[in-house]
């Protein structure tokens, strides 16, 4: 629903198209592929027939078809062929531009994950993304992360509970916010703090939150943060981590981290570079 939603605006932004209406009339047809203008991880490539129907002002204009060439999760080399599509001209080009924005898109996504993911081979932890997602964006984006290796975290507020900083200091305490929490669900979801602090830390620990979050710790506090949580609490490391720094969070020690958390996967990801043209019959 959200995906189509932002569809139909994003192909609303582009108002009619003139210029192919101008050039070709209803009974023309063509036929395009969509080509890898880099080497690139594939995701979102389902968006081409949802864009493509969208795009259909008449029922005839349902007759096109579309292939994939590529898996989603797969990496193929510059100048690889991913798709084609046939169909009636004034759809095929109408739906060019939002097709590529969508899949450079969420394909730049896939490719930064993979790098973090790659980054963490060997350690047992988990990459996750977070809920820095593009506005009307979150399940595609996050969809992404997958097809990159990697985890996803919270797809909304209701996954988990996650008491940050503003809840904790309106509620008084950890503490307080934990109990808080608990007389008002029953059963209660899982519930993570976010921890700023070893005193944060141990108070987490103390209330028997199901997850701790270190977050924006330095490397001699992360370390000293990691020892006070017990194994049956999993432990999270967010805030600030690069492809430079990852693999030392991951084996801050003696008691590694379940999970590190990573923002710029969804909110600072490069566009892969695709294009469509033309094919031979």
């Amino acid at each position: 629903m959200h995906l189509l939603s932002i569809l139909e605006l994003s192909l609303a932004e582009d108002g009619p198209d003139l210029t192919t209406e101008g050039v070709f009339g209803p009974g023309d047809r063509l036929q395009a592929i969509i080509v890898a203008k880099e080497q690139t991880i594939i995701a979102g490539l389902p968006v081409i027939p949802l864009v493509m129907d969208l795009c259909a002002a008449h029922p005839e204009e349902l007759s096109y078809t579309w292939q994939s060439l590529a898996k989603e999760g797969e990496e193929v080399a510059k100048g690889s062929i991913v798709a084609r599509i046939s169909g009636p001209a004034r759809q095929v080009l109408r739906a060019e531009r939002v097709i590529l924005n969508f899949v450079s898109h969420l394909c730049g996504i896939a490719n930064l994950t993979r790098r973090y993911a790659e980054k963490l081979e060997g350690t047992g932890v988990r990459l996750l993304d977070t809920r820095k997602t593009m506005p009307g964006l979150r399940y595609p984006d996050k969809y992404a992360v997958l097809c990159g290796g990697g985890h996803n975290h919270r797809r909304n507020l209701a996954e988990m509970l996650m008491l940050k900083d503003n809840h904790i200091d309106a509620a008084g305490s950890i503490t307080r916010a934990v109990a808080r929490l608990r007389e008002t669900y029953s059963p209660c979801p899982p519930i993570e703090v976010e921890c700023r602090t070893l005193d944060h830390v141990r108070e987490a620990v103390a209330a028997g939150a199901d997850r701790i979050m270190m977050d924006n710790m330095g490397a001699p506090l992360l370390g000293q943060a990691l020892e006070l949580v017990p194994a049956h609490i999993e432990a999270e490391v967010s805030g600030g981590v690069t492809l430079e720094t990852i693999r030392g969070i991951a084996l801050t020690g003696p008691r590694h981290p379940d999970f590190i958390s990573v923002g710029r996967l969804t909110h600072s990801a490069v566009a892969a570079d695709f294009s469509m043209t033309l094919a031979n019959a």
